[in-house]
C-alpha cells in the first residue's frame, strides 16, 4: 500500500502573510532546518523547477532532488512532484491554506511509493515524513509568528 501522510498546523498570522513566506522557495533553507541549499531550474508563471539538497543525515549522506512546484494563489493551493524521484517511485504533495479563527491554518498532504529497491519501505517513510512535517511545520510557525510580530511593531514603532 502506498504511504500517505496528512499534517496541520495554525499559524498566528494572517493567510498573505503565511503564503509569501512559504512560497518563497530560495529562503526555505533559512525557513526549513533541512535543507542546505535550493538551486531554482526554471520559472514559468506559477510553475517552478528547483532543486533541494539536505544538510548530510547522521550516515554524513546529502540528499538532493529535483522537484516542480505549481502554486495556485487565487485558490490558495500548491501542488508539487519530486521530477528526480529518488529511492521513491512518486513523490505528489499538496499545501492548502485557509484562513480560520486565530489565523492560518497550513495542511499539508503528501502521497508516494517507494522503489522496491529503497532503502526504506512506504510504512518507514511514512512514520519518517509524518514526524519530520511535524517539526518543519512548529519550526515555520514560530518562525512567521516572529516575523509577523516584529513586522507589526516595527510598523507601529514607525508611527
Amino acid at each position: 500500500m502506498p504511504g500517505k501522510t496528512e499534517n496541520e498546523i495554525t499559524v498566528a498570522a494572517p493567510l498573505d502573510v503565511v503564503w509569501d513566506i512559504t512560497n518563497d522557495i530560495e529562503n526555505w533553507p533559512q525557513l526549513f532546518s533541512e535543507y542546505a541549499s535550493v538551486e531554482i531550474i526554471e520559472r514559468e508563471g506559477d510553475r517552478t523547477t528547483f532543486r533541494l539538497t539536505m544538510h548530510p543525515d547522521e550516515n554524513g549522506k546529502v540528499w538532493s532532488w529535483v522537484s516542480e512546484r505549481v502554486t495556485d494563489r487565487k485558490g490558495r493551493k500548491v501542488r508539487a512532484r519530486r521530477v528526480e524521484t529518488g529511492p521513491f517511485q512518486r513523490m505528489d504533495i499538496w499545501w492548502e491554506y485557509s484562513e480560520v479563527p486565530g489565523g492560518t491554518r497550513m495542511h499539508w498532504r503528501q502521497e508516494f511509493a517507494m522503489k522496491p529497491d529503497a532503502p526504506v519501505d512506504d510504512a518507514w517513510m511514512t512514520d519518517n515524513i509524518n514526524r519530520n512535517s511535524r517539526i518543519q511545520m512548529e519550526l515555520i510557525r514560530d518562525k512567521i509568528e516572529q516575523r509577523d510580530r516584529d513586522g507589526r511593531s516595527a510598523s507601529v514603532n514607525a508611527n
